[in-house]
């Protein structure tokens, strides 16, 4: 990433160890990850864990009601918007 970064003149920011408050979008989305799908499942194999999560994946993505979307499935709102 490091190397990546420098080719394109990319700064890296990190958060700070301790300061999850500085990103938390993401805090906020790994928790509904971990809650939603990694805490509901037993994972035996790497094929298990990619079937399971793409299908929580698809079900936030497109289906689950966004609150930022005035309680939308994405796909709806699209559609209205289109």
């Amino acid at each position: 990433m490091f190397f990546w970064a420098r080719e394109r003149k990319v700064t890296l920011a990190f958060i700070q160890p301790g300061k999850t408050t500085q990103n938390a979008f993401i805090e906020s989305f790994n928790g509904k990850f971990r809650d939603g799908c990694l805490n509901q499942h037993w994972f035996l194999i790497l094929a298990d864990a990619r079937h399971e999560i793409d299908q929580w994946r698809g079900h936030y993505n497109l289906v689950r009601p966004h609150n930022s979307l005035g309680y939308m499935p994405p796909i709806a709102y699209a559609q209205r918007c289109a």
